[in-house]
């Protein structure tokens, strides 16, 4: 980790830890937005963390974002931090301009493609997408769809459509956005590669949803390790218990996996491998999460459960986030997939890239 990191990681610690606080997620899942987080990270350049200067971004290196990512995850920052980043990096690669304005993604399916139809002063564009992060407080949402001739990204103004308030487990904005024949003028439809977009995106946002839950994992720990120590019975505090103590290691063991698989996914991204790496720690992270989460409430008892402990903050989110951008089914069987390929002769190879 160099300084550059380790200043980013430091700043942003503190920038959550002073304004990411309980009552501010609590509030979010209630219909507010947390604008003085945003604004606070804007001001403070971590909006366009990884998109070089001369494309007005504040440089760094896709490690550091997600460094800051992990962050946001620990706190839960009711925020769309990494579908801005992701969204941010597309266009960055694409040329086009970047935003430091909350962003999100319409990730579709194949037969969910959004239609542009070009008009002398403009776009006609239609189309609905279901579960879109953050949507409602987003200022504008990336969408993928077809024109008469080629495959093409835009970005909308949410307000030209009509949202459906939606939530997942965690109290999270996840909405259903719905075009109906909308106008847009001045609106820059840019022609893609259907399946390079739809990996690059598929990829980035299942790294998003691996360092999140990896700092979820983080604060999980913290939290049942210092409930653990402070809560007596018959006499002594609860982690003095055998029981409790084989719960502890087992909750630490997940937390250590998690951390690795986080890292391994990381890495590869930073390298621009957008396969097997990121599979395996996506499939490996979100079985710690679901083992966390068990374990972390077996240790509080039923206060882990009530609205004033914190620790559901983070549960909820893990249950969540381990379903987005893939399961461990899904990346299961696409997992097999790369491996039947390979062939026996090619399966030791694949697994140790030697």
């Amino acid at each position: 980790m160099n300084d550059i990191t380790e200043m980013l990681i430091d700043s942003t610690n503190r920038i959550m830890k002073d304004i990411c606080t309980k009552e501010l997620v609590n509030e979010s899942e209630k219909g507010r937005w947390a604008a003085d987080l945003w604004d606070m990270l804007a001001g403070s350049g971590m909006i366009t963390v990884a998109i070089p200067e001369v494309r007005g971004g504040n440089g760094g290196e896709y490690t550091d974002a997600l460094s800051i990512l992990r962050l946001a995850g620990k706190y839960s920052a009711p925020i769309p931090l990494a579908e801005t980043y992701v969204a941010n990096w597309l266009l960055n690669q694409l040329g086009a301009d970047i935003s430091e304005e909350p962003l999100t993604i319409a990730l579709p399916s194949r037969n969910e493609l959004f239609s542009f139809k070009e008009n002398k002063d403009g776009w006609i564009i239609s189309g609905k997408a279901s579960s879109v992060p953050w949507a409602r407080f987003a200022k504008q949402v990336l969408v993928i769809g077809k024109t008469e001739s080629e495959h093409a990204l835009a970005l909308i103004k949410p307000e030209y459509g009509e949202i459906a308030f939606r939530q997942n487990l965690a109290g999270e904005a996840r909405d259903t956005i719905t075009f109906e024949s909308v106008f847009m003028e001045n609106c820059e439809v840019i022609p893609i590669d259907l399946d390079w977009v739809m990996k690059q995106l598929r990829y980035s946002l299942a790294v998003t949803r691996i360092v999140l839950m990896a700092g979820a994992l983080e604060r999980v720990l913290e939290l049942t390790g210092k409930y653990s120590s402070e809560r007596n019975q018959f006499g002594r505090p609860i982690h003095r218990f055998q029981a409790i103590q084989q719960q502890l290691a087992l909750l630490a063991g997940e937390y250590v996996a998690a951390g690795v698989a986080s890292d391994y996914a990381v890495d590869a991204f930073q390298k621009g491998q957008l396969s097997k790496e990121i599979i395996m720690a996506k499939i490996r992270i979100n079985e710690a999460a679901g083992n966390a989460a068990t374990l972390s409430h077996q240790i509080h008892g039923a206060i882990g459960f009530t609205y004033e402990h914190i620790l559901h903050q983070n549960t909820r989110r893990l249950w969540s986030w381990r379903d987005e951008f893939g399961t461990e089914t899904e990346w299961g069987m696409e997992l097999a997939e790369q491996i039947m390929e390979k062939g026996q002769t090619g399966i030791w190879s694949f697994l140790t890239d030697k």
